[in-house]
């Protein structure tokens, strides 16, 4: 089943009844799916041709987006993968809060080594209390870029949406699309020392669109009937770029990001980071016509090269002419921080009632990037950077070294020298981060390299500020946290101040990614009540590659549900 089908829900089987769970986040036992579902992924080569050209990717099943895998809140999902391909591969269930099922989160040599060439692994995890739209995707390497797809979990059998039943779901995956191959280009880039090239062009759901060469008929479109409400599941599945999203005409009703329920927020646009996901309600209330669905560039980042070029789909009334032209669709300018500020501060949660109001460990993280010094013998080739350096990024100033064992491994085995327990909680040196950061690069950008976890007691609320930094430019990080969602109590322009911060301890969005503003910050709550260990990067993939991370350490509770389990038999190794 391809996520460029027509989903209606009419034509849904009939799902099991559920257990009944709290409506909160918080689970009170042990969750028993309503049914389980059973998927096979096979990792395998597929030929497609864009622009003018025909080349080799990576797929799922052949298929690029990747099979939709449907659920419903509380099943039990199994899904088995196997690697076809010579190179390494692992899946990350995007949003899933995987409790109780570390093991089965995906991210390389975080919680599993790779899925090597000719190796199957199975996934299995439930979703407990979680429906929405999320996502998977590979998690070595660049893999990604081509290797991923929608989640789409539907609530327990007769439970409605919070929100007018639409006639039709649809699913967007928009993503991004290079000539060559994309495990080259990122071997290249790290080799380099410097930036990574532009994409050669944007999708929407695997199409360009009529502004690309060789693409005006490689274009995405939804037939609608005038007068009915559909909803668009939206998934930024793009590797390196954050974008915004239009219907020319058309506003859109959000009511749901990152698989949560939102209290609705009407917008012209929005801005989607990659790994975040956006429900919005869209009345064909136009006059027939072929109306353009546009997915452009936001780059917050001072001189940093983009592909510029609009991708489009259509958005087309039932009754229009087929040889209509799609009237286009208005998006920000590129740098529009406050169109993207705006779409930040409308989101507002359905139900908060579990938000930490008391904290036991307040955390304060810097973000951004750094540049190393020159230490090899041929710097032209390798050393291209500002001013001769190396590019890094890093988290409080230090930069996450991979380990060559799965930190969960690691851990749960005992066994010693591939971490340490003390990535710090503050920042190393205190400064001015946003107008006063360093930058005298690379004198005096250089970072730590290390592979450091932070360590949290079960149960324990967590308040986490992350800092954006201007080391090398100020810019909106992507941050996502494996393993739990978190409420964004607050964010702003410039350095935190906790005396002048405006928190929302009323209805915070409970988010999985969030785009940490341009020289500012973001406030997140959780309660620390998964046992593992538990990645935290930047989703912007080159970020992530120069070291832009650090991975939670859960200790395990006191009781049977708050214990890490044992691996699986067939969990991969090193």
């Amino acid at each position: 089943m391809s996520s460029c089908l027509i989903v209606r829900l009419s034509l849904l089987l009939s799902f099991y009844t559920s257990y009944a769970l709290a409506a909160s986040h918080t689970t009170k036992h042990w969750p028993r799916g309503a049914s389980t579902r059973f998927y096979e992924f096979k990792v395998q080569k597929t030929y497609v041709t864009k622009l003018c050209n025909r080349k080799e990717i990576i797929t799922i099943n052949g298929m690029f987006p990747g099979p939709v895998v449907y659920a419903q809140e509380d099943d039990r999902v199994i899904v088995k993968v196997t690697n076809e391909t010579p190179h390494n591969a692992t899946i990350h269930w995007h949003g899933v809060r995987q409790r109780l099922s570390c093991w089965a989160d995906g991210p390389s040599y975080i919680t599993q080594c790779p899925i090597q060439a000719g190796q199957t692994f199975t996934y299995e995890f439930t979703l407990s209390q979680q429906k929405g739209t999320l996502l998977w995707h590979a998690h070595v390497n660049w893999l990604r870029a081509t290797v991923h797809g929608a989640i789409v979990v539907y609530p327990k059998t007769g439970v409605p949406y919070p929100f007018p039943h639409p006639y039709e779901e649809h699913v967007l995956v928009l993503g991004e699309y290079w000539h060559k191959n994309v495990l080259k280009i990122e071997k290249q880039v790290l080799a380099s020392g410097g930036g990574p090239p532009i994409a050669d062009a944007y999708l929407i759901n695997g199409h360009p669109g009529p502004l690309y060469n060789c693409s005006s008929n490689d274009v995405y479109q939804i037939d609608v009937v005038p007068g009915k409400t559909y909803l668009l599941r939206i998934i930024n599945a793009a590797l390196n770029m954050e974008h915004f999203f239009s219907i020319s005409n058309h506003k859109m009703t959000i009511v749901e990001a990152d698989g949560e329920y939102m209290k609705p927020f009407t917008v012209d646009q929005l801005m989607i980071t990659p790994g975040q996901t956006t429900n919005v309600l869209v009345h064909a209330d136009q006059p027939i016509g072929k109306y353009d669905m546009a997915m452009g560039p936001y780059m917050s980042a001072q001189n940093t090269p983009f592909q510029n070029i609009t991708a489009i789909a259509h958005f087309q009334y039932t009754g229009a002419s087929l040889t209509s032209v799609g009237l286009p669709a208005e998006l920000p300018s590129f740098n529009d921080n406050l169109a993207v500020k705006s779409h930040l501060d409308g989101l507002r949660s359905l139900n908060a009632s579990d938000l930490p109001l008391e904290i036991d460990n307040n955390l304060f993280f810097t973000i951004g990037l750094n540049v190393e010094k020159c230490h090899s013998a041929t710097p032209n080739k390798s050393c291209q950077g500002p001013n001769g350096g190396v590019f890094a990024a890093s988290m409080n100033n230090i930069t996450f070294v991979k380990p060559q064992v799965a930190l969960l491994q690691a851990y749960y085995d005992s066994i010693q020298g591939h971490f340490k327990e003390n990535f710090p909680g503050v920042p190393m040196k205190i400064y001015d981060f946003v107008n006063g950061a360093p930058n005298n690069f690379p004198n005096d950008t250089n970072s730590l390299n290390d592979t450091r976890v932070k360590v949290l007691e079960y149960g324990s609320r967590v308040q986490l500020i992350l800092q954006d930094t201007g080391t090398v430019s100020t810019e909106n990080h992507p941050i996502h946290l494996h393993g739990y969602s978190f409420y964004v109590v607050g964010s702003g322009t410039g350095n935190y101040n906790p005396l002048t911060a405006k928190l929302n301890l009323v209805d915070p969005p409970y988010l999985n990614t969030i785009g940490v503003p341009v020289g500012g910050w973001a406030a997140l709550r959780f309660t620390a009540d998964n046992p593992g260990v538990w990645f935290m990067h930047c989703h912007l993939e080159i970020h992530t590659s120069w070291g832009l991370s650090m991975a939670f350490l859960v200790k395990n509770g006191k009781g049977p549900l708050e214990t890490l389990p044992h691996p699986p038999s067939d969990l991969p190794k090193c």
